[in-house]
C-alpha cells in the first residue's frame, strides 16, 4: 500500500510538473491570458514537449479567419476577399503569439548587416538601436507571412486551417529542436533554455508533432508546412552557430517567425503541386 501510494504521489507530481510546463510555455510563446505560478519557467525549459503543446493551441487560433471565411461562404453569398481573410491571420497571429518575437527578427537583421566578429555581432545583438537591417528584416518577415496567408486564403478552409496548423507546430517543434540540440553563445535567455534540455528531450516533441502532419490527409500539404517550418529554423541557427558562436534568445525568437512563415508557403506550394 506504501509503494502504491509513493507512486501515486509520484505520478500526481509529474502531471502538476507537465500541465506547469504548458503554462510556462503559454506565458513565454504567446499573448494568452494564463495564470501563472513560481516555477512554471523551470518546469518549462526542462520539458521541451511543451513547445509543440502550445504550437496547437496556438495554431487552432490563428486558424480561426480561415474556417471562418470559409463557413461564411457556405451560409452566405459570395466569399470573403482573400486579401481580407490574409489581413484576419496576420492580425490573429500576432494577438495571439504576440509581437516580442519579432524583436528577435529586428537583432538579428542588425547583425547580419553588420561588419566584424562574433563579439561584435552578440554586441549588435543586445543593442538596443534599430537599423536599416532591423527595419529590412522585420517587413520582410512580416510581409512574407501575410503573402502566405493570402496564398492560404485560396485553399478549401479546412486545408488552409491545416496548413496554418501544421506550420505553427512545425516552428514550435524546431525551438524544441534548438533547445535540444543547440548551444548557447554568451549567458542569457538561450543559456537558460538549452542548459535545461538535451537531446534526449527531442523524442517525445517530435512524437507529439507528428500528428499535424495528417491534418490535411491525403494531400501532403500539413506534412510539408511542419518541414518546412522546421527547415526555416535551420537558417538562423546556422549562421548563429557560425557568426555568434552559439543561439541566444534573439535567435529563438527570430527562428519562430522565419519558421512560421516557411511553413505556411511550403505548404502552399505543396497543396499546389498535389
Amino acid at each position: 500500500m506504501a509503494g502504491r501510494a509513493v507512486r501515486a504521489g509520484d505520478e500526481d507530481a509529474d502531471s502538476s510538473s507537465r500541465i506547469a510546463a504548458i503554462r510556462g510555455a503559454l506565458g513565454f510563446l504567446t499573448r494568452l491570458p494564463v495564470s501563472h505560478r513560481d516555477g512554471d519557467w523551470d518546469a518549462f525549459r526542462a520539458r521541451p514537449v511543451a513547445f509543440p503543446i502550445v504550437g496547437y493551441v496556438a495554431g487552432a487560433l490563428v486558424a480561426v479567419p480561415f474556417v471562418g471565411a470559409g463557413l461564411l461562404s457556405t451560409f452566405a453569398e459570395g466569399s470573403i476577399p482573400a486579401a481580407t481573410v490574409a489581413l484576419g491571420y496576420l492580425l490573429t497571429v500576432y494577438a495571439v503569439t504576440g509581437v516580442h518575437h519579432l524583436d528577435g527578427v529586428a537583432d538579428l537583421g542588425d547583425a547580419l548587416v553588420v561588419h566584424g566578429d562574433a563579439a561584435r555581432r552578440r554586441e549588435v545583438l543586445k543593442d538596443t538601436t534599430t537599423g536599416v537591417g532591423a527595419i529590412s528584416s522585420v517587413s520582410i518577415v512580416v510581409a512574407g507571412l501575410a503573402l502566405g496567408g493570402f496564398s492560404l486564403a485560396g485553399l478549401p478552409a479546412l486545408e488552409a486551417a491545416g496548413v496554418a496548423v501544421a506550420a505553427e507546430v512545425g516552428a514550435k517543434l524546431g525551438m524544441a529542436a534548438l533547445a535540444c540540440f543547440g548551444s548557447a553563445a554568451y549567458d542569457g535567455m538561450g543559456r537558460r533554455i538549452t542548459s535545461a534540455a538535451s537531446p534526449r528531450g527531442f523524442v517525445l516533441p517530435a512524437l507529439v508533432a507528428l500528428p499535424a502532419t495528417a491534418l490535411t490527409w491525403p494531400n501532403p500539404a500539413a506534412a510539408v508546412a511542419l518541414a518546412g517550418a522546421i527547415g526555416g529554423i535551420c537558417l538562423p541557427w546556422t549562421w548563429a552557430n557560425r557568426r555568434l558562436g552559439g543561439l541566444s534568445g534573439d535567435i529563438f525568437g527570430a527562428a519562430n517567425e522565419i519558421g512560421r512563415a516557411a511553413g505556411v508557403h511550403a505548404g502552399v506550394i505543396a497543396w499546389t503541386l498535389w
